[in-house]
């Protein structure tokens, strides 16, 4: 049995197929999987999350899914010290395991660590929501532009509630909220493999279509209606539930609603891309590339 310890990392966007590529991976080297991807958490989402299938629940064990309520307040620094301790655990007694999601802030979480980030006054966050109230969105993204343009070109434009916080960051620090995650790298117990997974432009728009098409099926529109009370949420202001918020309000047709979603999902693994290759020690492949992905893992072994 080897001593050294290995995380394997595995990145890219929604819809690229990820979970198939970590299962068989799980199989292969006899390892659990562990979710970074930030809305997978919640127990009350599923279908708009593309959680694995029950089946693919019980192919392989899994960490860190259905296990918060979309009722808390999650947050990077949280995750961060609950993963490492069910990681320090969890390599007592193996020695490989899989990390896996499309949450770019997540994964660094672990990969990299985060200096840790003062604690913002309430009326920082305030002042920021009133001005969202009367000026909107744009006016938010127009500061964050202004004020952390890396930030503002990686971020998921539409979810105000990471618009906020970054901002709230930024004007209460003095410091941009990306040179918050910038610090030295944290030494970790364990080495980490990281692997980026792609696919060609319209191959990964015609699968997200598909996905789409797929979850309204499913039963998406329910899902949706099922939490509608926790619309304030976080965990809500996130594509593929934020867009039914306006049909239910009369302020979009059923069809626009779903054309949106597609969009707007379309644009956020565009923006999952950005990020991922500015980390540039993530190793690139095609997501069908299997030999090729596990000569590369056991060279690096």
């Amino acid at each position: 049995m080897r001593a050294q310890k290995y995380l394997l990392l595995i990145v890219g966007p929604t819809a690229v197929g990820k979970t198939d590529c970590c299962i068989r991976l799980a199989k292969k080297f006899e390892a659990d999987i562990f979710s970074c991807d930030s809305r997978q958490f919640y127990r009350e989402l599923s279908i708009g999350t593309a959680k694995p299938s029950d089946a693919e629940l019980r192919a392989v064990p899994h960490h860190f899914i259905n296990n918060k309520s979309i009722a808390e307040n999650y947050t990077v620094a949280q995750f961060e010290s609950e993963m490492l301790d069910a990681l320090d655990a969890y390599f007592k007694q193996k020695d490989f395991a899989i990390l896996t999601g499309g949450s770019g802030l997540f994964a660094k979480a672990i990969s990299h660590g985060f200096d840790p980030i003062p604690d913002i006054p309430e009326s920082v966050r305030e002042s920021l929501i009133e001005e969202y109230e009367k000026k909107g969105l744009s006016s938010l993204l127009d500061n964050l532009r202004e004020l952390d343009p890396e930030t503002y070109a990686r971020i998921d434009q539409s979810n105000t509630q990471r618009v906020i916080r970054a901002l709230e960051v930024s004007k209460f620090s003095g410091k941009p909220f990306s040179a918050w995650q910038k610090g030295e790298a944290k030494k970790r117990p364990f080495e980490i493999i990281k692997i980026g997974l792609d696919r060609p432009r319209e191959i990964l728009y015609e699968r997200i279509n598909s996905r789409v098409d797929q979850m309204i099926e499913q039963g998406l529109e329910s899902e949706v209606r099922s939490v509608l009370h926790f619309r304030n949420k976080n965990a809500l202001q996130t594509v593929a539930y934020k867009e039914f918020f306006d049909y239910f309000d009369g302020k979009l047709p059923f069809n626009e609603t779903v054309n949106l979603i597609k969009q707007n999902t379309r644009r956020y693994a565009k923006r999952q891309l950005t990020w991922f290759k500015n980390q540039d020690d993530f190793q690139w492949f095609q997501a069908d590339e299997e030999d090729k992905i596990e000569e590369f893992i056991k060279n690096s072994l």
